[in-house]
């Protein structure tokens, strides 16, 4: 067997050394599983919206129920509508015969936090259910609350660590805002899109909140 010359070797060595690095840079460079609900709309244009809106008075919680909101519903196959943002807002994102996510990566953009577990994840309605009622989904029909609880198309549901959407509640911005301060001018106009789309009525602590938060935007 012929011998490998010193030089020849040494340079083997050396592109089986760089071929490592470049591995491991790809893997260090690797995008994180960011949540990605739609793109809401601008700051400028959220900012715009508010200054049209005349503050309401929340109304009462009297009559409401999670359930006249009814979710998930069925989106695509045995998928239903929390299954299907998993999908959506996970990298490598695996599921079983009936779609429940069995594997895959989650970045919650509220407080910063990587989850492999799908059940360390909630879906948060970012106009939460009750506060939607307050503000004027009390009077709509149950067919309407029901799109409105399973909205794909609006940035209304997003993938985030369970127990920071329940220490989050049914508040709006003017009492709770994402513990991550780099995600909250996208959160505000995520939240501006929803209401102006729906036609929710806000106070006057959730629109100072909003307006101070869009004018650093």
């Amino acid at each position: 067997m012929p011998l490998i010359p010193v030089v020849y070797a040494r340079r083997i060595g050396v592109i089986a050394s760089a071929a490592s690095f470049a591995a491991l840079t790809s893997l260090v460079n690797a995008p994180l599983a960011q949540a990605s609900p739609p793109a809401p709309i601008s700051a400028a244009a959220a900012r715009s919206y508010l200054a049209t809106v005349t503050p309401k008075t929340e109304g009462s919680l009297s009559g409401y129920s999670r359930s006249l909101f009814p979710h998930w519903i069925t989106v695509s196959g045995s998928c239903n509508t929390r299954e299907t943002v998993l999908k959506r807002d996970g990298v490598g994102v695996a599921t079983d015969s009936s779609c429940a996510a069995v594997s895959g990566s989650w970045y919650s953009e509220y407080d910063g936090a990587t989850w492999t577990n799908a059940a360390d994840l909630d879906i948060d309605h970012v106009v939460p259910l009750a506060e939607a009622w307050r503000s004027g989904a009390a009077s709509w029909t149950t067919p309407k609350r029901q799109q409105f609880a399973n909205d794909l198309t609006r940035p209304q549901l997003i993938a985030v660590t369970d127990n920071v959407n329940q220490a989050k509640g049914d508040q709006d911005p003017g009492k709770w805002l994402p513990s991550r301060t780099a995600y909250r001018c996208t959160y505000a106009r995520m939240w501006v899109d929803v209401k102006q789309y729906w036609g929710l009525n806000m106070d006057s602590g959730e629109k100072t909140a909003l307006v101070n938060i869009l004018n650093g935007c």
